[in-house]
């Protein structure tokens, strides 16, 4: 699991792949990746996942399917005076093989179509609301569970998940290889994020060096350096058709800070961006 955010007071505890999460601040908002499947429980507070073409609410109580490789916005926040907490089940590739080896091939019924391709809204059901009820005392930091504990809370929301829409179990037993996307397309979609090579090579569907050969077919540059050019480009057009200022500017492209904006801009245009923009 991936987030990438600043300001808000927080704490996480990761217990085997059993995430619980505390905002003491209401959360502005923070881009969320999972590479696995995961199902997130609102405690307390609320949460807004916004997928750049709708927003769902997720109140007390309530639980959400986000799908392995999906791309969402969170906003965690307060909600009737209590901060925001959650619990958040990661089903790993690995976890999911051991458990489809134990439940067998009739898990998947032949022709099973698969959900949707967003986040789900799961329906407030027995199972889960007593997976969750057995598992809110681990919220005091000074309880910790044992492994073995949480690989079976694991277990229980897997088979929740089943028992609500058969279609779940088809795409979660789906250990192919993801499809190859296009990567220009992902390039330029996500240009703005910090990710690592390794990263970009699993969003696109591809190994390390397939990825790093089939980018070689389509640019000259490398992605690092493709990044910094496309993050310069767009940085040009907001200052100059925008009006914007360069301190509003830097970090929406991608830059960590002004300095190494300003030295970017400089190398690839020949002038500052104050100089050019003031």
């Amino acid at each position: 699991m991936k987030d990438e955010q600043s300001g808000p007071l927080k704490l996480i505890f990761n217990y085997n792949d059993v995430f619980y999460s505390f905002y003491y601040d209401d959360l502005g908002g923070c881009t969320h990746r999972s590479r696995e499947y995961a199902i997130n429980y609102v405690y307390s507070g609320e949460m807004i996942l916004d997928n750049g073409t709708g927003r769902i609410h997720v109140g007390k109580g309530e639980c959400v399917f986000i799908p392995r490789d999906h791309h969402i916005t969170m906003y965690k926040r307060t909600k009737d005076g209590e901060r925001y907490c959650g619990i958040f089940l990661m089903f790993t590739r690995r976890f999911l093989r051991e458990m489809y080896g134990r439940l067998g091939p009739r898990t998947v019924p032949a022709d099973t179509p698969k959900p949707g391709p967003g986040v789900i809204k799961l329906p407030k059901t027995v199972e889960l609301a007593s997976l969750f009820a057995s598992m809110t005392p681990y919220f005091d930091p000074d309880v910790k569970p044992n492994d073995d504990f949480m690989n079976l809370k694991l277990q229980e929301g897997l088979l929740a998940l089943l028992h609500i829409d058969k279609r779940f179990a088809p795409a979660l037993f789906d250990f192919n290889e993801p499809w190859k996307i296009d990567i220009m397309e992902f390039m330029n979609e996500n240009y703005m994020y910090e990710f690592t090579m390794e990263e970009m090579a699993h969003y696109t569907g591809r190994s390390l060096a397939t990825f790093k050969r089939d980018f070689r077919k389509i640019s000259d540059l490398t992605p690092e350096k493709w990044l910094i050019r496309k993050r310069l480009e767009v940085a040009y057009a907001k200052l100059k058709e925008g009006g914007r200022k360069v301190v509003d500017v830097y970090a929406e492209v991608g830059f960590k800070n002004p300095s190494h904006f300003s030295t970017a801009f400089k190398k690839q245009y020949g002038i500052s961006p104050t100089a050019a923009f003031p």
